[in-house]
């Protein structure tokens, strides 16, 4: 691939009205991109929103009316129901309720529409919904044992040379008795001191003082919702809401049913600290042995072997919320034909580990990973790489963001920015949310809808932009990148702790020197690079290097990188680095930002090795590797001038670069270009290209213009503010 001239293509006229954006595709092939098909999508490339049936007695006419309301004069493509609020009747999951459903199904199927169904009551999904006046859900009702657990712990101060004889009061399962020294860090297993049948434990300390006797249980915490990590638990949960849809409706599963939707499951329930009753089980068939003596880690400092206990740790307990709650729903979605999506609540948790444990490793198991762009200052957007990244990690089509909720009447160019954004990072596929079925009585506004004054007249026409941007972007092709970013999980557990000062809600512990949104935002939005987080998992697992780049090998997202990015990483696996190192060896450049690697996540003896790689990289003559301890958009792009002088895309004119996203699909590049900005803005922009024919596609009009064959690959492109 080369870079050809530098021909200037004005082309401000195309882009008018509201347009800002720009997809650019090879157009060599009808197949990929008909020009029939961009103009005016069919109607499985059309938004589906979540439609609340809201604080009212649903009626069947009005339900119908409805339907045909948001398909035909607002463009959507469906809807995902939501039955919601105190005042909603019929009873959910009842065959009053089951009935309504069957006629909006029927109605979509009659218009060619598509739903999803949205699997609980409200959300958080997993209760089943409140029983009126009982304080409890359904879940709750039915299945009592398998609602979340909770890890608690008591601890025995002992003094020096001292016997401690006492009886454990148990109110869950005993997951760990140990001794701790906070002094010396020493821990003593003393299961073996533990009479099971009494709750004895008769211990005598050694003669150093700092010794206590800490005892962890899991406990039923009261939360009325499904227990998220456990497989068994989620199956009931999954028989007694999503089976009863297909007992219903199977025949539709495929075909108008096409996908299924759960809502804000987190971790940040029981106090931060949720649990399962058979971690230490699946800890040891994992692993090979025991955690019991690694459970101080949990809260304190525990010396050298901090770093790795909680790597240990907190990694299973993120892959036992990933495999517990969104694989079991995914399976099941999978095996009945339709896809899996959703979101985890407060995606934007600096600190994943209390929250989401992992939020790339809560899309692994999803056929469309998924996040929620709502009101309340939540900063999202600078999250979207890393829902987006999972999916290319793990070899998915399809990435879906909730949008719009709570965030009241925004401006029609609101609507716009902030899907434009989403595009450019990745997402494929966005839920409006919301319409609601009683528009007098809207929880979370806008109400999107032919109702609302604000939105009936473009509607249309923002709908028919979205489908545009499905048509081109949501099937399946790879992403292209020169940077990958390493996704820096093993420092975050490393420096997680429960009951940490910031309280479980917004994730307890803020880690020192993390800076993965920073950079992230940077290269997106400052300097114009786009870029890939990768996993831990699937640098061991899934790259390789080869030709001078580091490589991610996937079946169809196979991702080839020059550039390597280490934000904040202090605590990293020794074959992460190593695989890092090997890269580095063979011409790819490395960058580290804010701190340098000093830990092993996989155990303290590989230390001293992981600081002489980093030691070895910085001191280098040739291919030296970065650091740079206070990363700003200007220290960031003159290194990045320095490793990439020629890139996949390049802006050499403008205030500053647009947002974009390259993809190939069936062996064509396509490009998508957007201006996030409040102004106009013109950019000379470069491609690495061999194609000699390429057309310019504006998903906002569906109008397409081709580019002069010669001097194809550089042209200037104003685009205008929403």
């Amino acid at each position: 691939m080369k870079h050809q001239g530098s021909t200037i293509l004005r082309i401000a006229a195309l882009l008018c009205c509201l347009c800002q954006q720009s997809c650019r595709a090879k157009s060599e092939d009808a197949a990929l991109l008909e020009t029939k098909e961009f103009a005016t999508p069919s109607m499985s490339w059309r938004p589906i929103p979540l439609w609340f049936w809201n604080n009212t007695q649903v009626a069947n006419s009005t339900l119908v009316q409805q339907i045909n309301q948001m398909v035909v004069a607002d463009g959507y493509g469906g809807c995902a129901i939501l039955p919601f609020g105190t005042g909603f009747r019929p009873d959910y999951l009842s065959e009053n309720y089951f009935n309504l459903y069957g006629s909006a199904i029927r109605k979509a199927r009659s218009l060619g529409a598509h739903m999803s169904i949205y699997d609980e009551y409200g959300f958080p999904s997993g209760s089943m919904g409140a029983i009126n006046g009982s304080g409890g859900t359904t879940f709750m009702n039915n299945h009592p044992e398998h609602t979340i657990k909770r890890l608690d712990k008591t601890e025995y101060r002992v003094s020096s040379g001292a016997t401690f004889n006492r009886q454990i009061p148990l109110q869950g399962k005993l997951m760990s008795v140990v001794a701790w020294n906070t002094n010396t860090k020493e821990i003593v297993p003393l299961r073996d001191f533990y009479d099971e049948a009494t709750g004895q434990v008769t211990w005598t300390a050694p003669k150093q003082s700092g010794w206590r006797v800490m005892v962890c249980q899991c406990v039923k915490d009261g939360d009325p919702n499904v227990d998220y990590l456990s497989h068994e638990a989620v199956s009931l949960f999954v028989q007694d809401t999503h089976e009863a849809y297909y007992r219903h409706f199977a025949d539709d599963f495929g075909q108008t049913i096409v996908s299924t939707f759960f809502d804000e499951p987190t971790m940040y329930r029981a106090q931060g600290r949720m649990w399962t009753g058979d971690f230490n089980e699946q800890f040891e068939q994992r692993y090979g042995f025991s955690p019991e003596a690694l459970y101080p880690a949990l809260w304190y400092d525990i010396g050298e072997k901090t770093a790795y206990a909680r790597n240990l740790l907190f990694s299973l307990h993120s892959t036992l919320y990933s495999e517990g709650f969104m694989k079991t729903i995914c399976d099941w979605a999978t095996e009945h034909g339709i896809l899996a999506t959703g979101h985890q609540d407060q995606e934007e948790i600096v600190n994943p580990t209390g929250v989401s444990g992992d939020l790339m490793l809560v899309g692994k198991h999803l056929t469309m990973p998924g996040i929620d762009k709502i009101g309340g200052g939540r900063p999202t957007e600078d999250f979207y790489k890393v829902v987006s990244s999972s999916a290319n990690n793990w070899d998915k089509a399809f990435v879906m963001s909730e949008t719009y909720g709570a965030m009241g009447n925004i401006s029609v160019e609101t609507l716009y920015q902030i899907a434009i954004e989403q595009y450019t990072k990745g997402i494929n596929h966005l839920i409006p949310h919301a319409v609601w079925y009683n528009n007098n009585d809207v929880t979370f506004l806008p109400e999107l809808s032919w109702r609302n004054p604000l939105y009936n007249a473009e509607l249309p026409r923002f709908n028919a932009f979205l489908s545009r941007l499905n048509y081109v972007l949501a099937r399946e092709g790879r992403h292209v990148a020169d940077v990958a970013v390493l996704y820096p999980i093993q420092t975050q557990y490393a420096g997680h702790y429960f009951d940490g000062p910031k309280g479980y809600y917004e994730g307890g512990v803020d880690v020192a020197g993390t800076d993965y949104p920073q950079v992230s935002h940077i290269l997106t939005d400052n300097i114009g690079i786009d870029f890939t987080y990768l996993h831990p998992e699937v640098i061991d697992d899934r790259c390789t290097v080869a030709d001078g780049m580091l490589s991610m090998n996937n079946a169809v997202n196979h991702e080839h990188f020059s550039v390597v990015v280490l934000p904040g990483v202090r605590v990293i696996s020794l074959s992460n680095m190593r695989k890092i190192e090997e890269a580095w060896e063979q011409g790819v450049k490395v960058i580290f930002t804010t701190q340098r690697p000093q830990q092993a996540a996989d155990g303290e003896e590989g230390n001293e090795e992981i600081q002489s790689i980093v030691s070895r990289m910085l001191d280098a003559t040739e291919n030296k590797a970065y650091f740079l301890p206070s990363p700003s958009a200007s220290s960031l792009a003159e290194v990045l001038e320095e490793c990439l002088p020629e890139r996949d895309v390049l802006f050499t004119g403008g205030t500053h670069p647009f947002n974009y996203i390259h993809k190939v699909i069936d062996g064509h590049d396509v490009w998508y270009f957007g201006n996030i900005d409040a102004t106009s803005a013109t950019n000379t922009i470069k491609v690495k290209t061999s194609a000699t024919k390429l057309s310019l596609f504006d998903p906002h009009t569906g109008k397409t213009t081709e580019l002069p064959q010669e001097d194809a690959d550089s042209f200037s492109l104003m685009l205008r503010p929403s």
